[in-house]
């Protein structure tokens, strides 16, 4: 439970050698982004996935027309950790985000976890997307589905676009931030086309009830599939009613977890007491005014009982006739899904730089690139395993599993910032959260409750994943990391002099 002093965390995010050295290149990252690409960092993820499919999952399945609630409750949960974000990132602005702040307030071991647990959540993000982004494209263009398609053995339309999208992240941050920035443009832009146009063909016949009356769900959310909450007090499964908001709320809130990728940056940030939560409430206000007015017109414009889920929006304007605009929509999901792809790709390489450069993975495989200042050899090995899981594995039913990962992350990042506050009152603090510490408490507080409404099966597998991470910490990252050397040091006594011979005189 050994902490990491925060003097140590700034100076090696300010130091050319914050490990002590490495002769495989720098251990500092450079600092190249303003405000504008951290929000196009930031929306470049959120904007992706949770518009273009979870919408019409959600709305068919869970919440009916009042999905919109959904996402405002998931975002208001979003913002109240995004307040706590912004104060340990404008005041300890490092790679590595709620580990590192994990590691400076509670302790090595929540960090390790937090970590092991990011790594989960950004790849396997990336994954799901990569598959997400091959069947569009393949719907798009008629492309064979047994290579673009779920239904296909070896997807080699989710292995291209990952291994693309992990060279651009290996060159440099200033590449990957143009690439990212170009997509953000051409999504804001479709989501504005979406929300005006399909103001056209909404229907009040659509939204009535709003929120549709709880029944019972049947075998379909029994067992493990029920909801932790349905389990432990005795709840019989349901579907809809205010139950399902919350249900949804949950499992929408995969939709907003890109906003921590900025945190990440804050090492690569020019001015990161001022840049860090601009791009923070900058991508949380422009995402959350997106997703809900898209979710409003898409329940407007199609019976909830019939929307397509694999395909919401799109499929949507194909039925009342708007085939043309159908396409432009498909298009966008392709933007979207590919910046949601290269950003969890960055995401991930910056949360193992940290890591490695703390020592709880070897330090070597968190070298930095002397030209592209990146770290390229964590960045290529989570590129092939990405690329490995999008071709090889279907990974539908794991989606869940990024939701609880990066709740499980924002109770502790909410936790940290009262405690930080209690051991370094001297700290300087750019940004504060209001009302603190109830502000931070009622975060860690919903999003405890959000991840109670996801499924047995989510948690199961989450454990799962724990466990495997504290074998790994317990064989090397214990042992091996800086904390633990500096300890074993001094506990070394100082050599005696040697013996001096008479009359010589005894060198100290």
């Amino acid at each position: 439970m050994r902490t990491k002093p925060i003097d140590d965390v700034l100076i090696q995010s300010e130091s050319d050698d914050g490990a002590g050295g490495d002769a495989a290149g720098s251990r500092r990252l450079r600092r190249r982004l303003g405000p504008f690409d951290l929000m196009g960092f930031g929306i470049g993820i959120v904007i992706g996935t949770g518009i273009f499919t979870l919408t019409g999952i959600e709305a068919r399945d869970h919440a009916g027309p009042a999905v919109t609630i959904s996402f405002a409750l998931a975002g208001v949960a979003s913002l109240l950790a995004a307040l706590c974000y912004a104060e340990l990132a404008s005041s300890v602005p490092t790679a590595g985000s709620a580990y590192t702040y994990a590691y400076a307030t509670m302790g090595e071991l929540p960090a390790w976890i937090i970590g092991w647990d990011l790594v989960l959540e950004f790849a396997l993000g990336a994954a799901v997307v990569a598959r997400g982004w091959s069947g569009y494209l393949g719907k798009l263009l008629g492309l064979p589905t047994a290579w673009f398609g779920e239904s296909s053995t070896v997807n080699l339309g989710a292995i291209a676009i990952t291994l693309v999208l992990g060279a651009i992240a290996t060159i440099g941050i200033r590449q990957s931030a143009r690439v990212t920035n170009a997509l953000v443009v051409v999504k804001i832009a479709i989501c504005v086309f979406v929300v005006i146009a399909g103001l056209f063909f909404v229907k009040w016949a659509h939204l009535t009830p709003f929120v549709p009356p709880a029944r019972h769900a049947g075998g379909g959310t029994s067992g493990l599939a029920r909801p932790l909450s349905q389990a432990v007090f005795g709840i019989a499964p349901s579907a809809f009613g205010f139950a399902g908001v919350l249900t949804a709320a949950a499992v929408v809130f995969f939709a907003y977890t890109g906003f921590e990728a900025v945190a990440n940056l804050g090492e690569e940030t020019r001015r990161p007491a001022r840049d860090l939560p601009l791009g923070l409430f900058g991508t949380l206000g422009i995402s959350a005014l997106l997703y809900v007015a898209v979710s409003l017109v898409l329940v407007g414009m199609v019976d909830y009982r019939k929307i397509d889920p694999g395909a919401p929006i799109a499929s949507a304007f194909s039925a009342v006739g708007a085939g043309w605009a159908a396409v432009l929509v498909s298009i966008a999901a392709v933007a979207g899904l590919t910046s949601v792809i290269l950003v969890d790709i960055v995401a991930i390489g910056r949360i193992g730089f940290a890591m490695a450069r703390d020592g709880l993975l070897p330090p070597g495989i968190g070298a930095v690139h002397p030209k592209w200042g990146t770290p390229y050899r964590l960045t290529v090995a989570m590129t092939a395993f990405v690329a490995l899981l999008a071709g090889f594995v279907p990974l539908s039913a794991l989606a869940d599993l990024v939701s609880i990962g990066t709740l499980f992350a924002f109770v502790i990042v909410s936790l940290a910032v009262p405690l930080l506050r209690r051991t370094r009152r001297d700290l300087e603090r750019p940004f504060r959260v209001p009302l603190s510490p109830v502000v931070p408490v009622l975060s860690a507080l919903a999003c405890l409750y959000l991840m109670t409404n996801l499924s047995l099966a989510t948690w199961l597998r989450f454990a799962i994943w724990l466990v495997a991470g504290m074998v790994v910490y317990l064989g090397y990252g214990r042992r091996h990391n800086r904390l633990a050397r500096q300890e074993r040091h001094a506990a070394v006594p100082a050599p005696r002099p040697a013996s001096a011979p008479t009359g010589a005189p005894v060198s100290h």
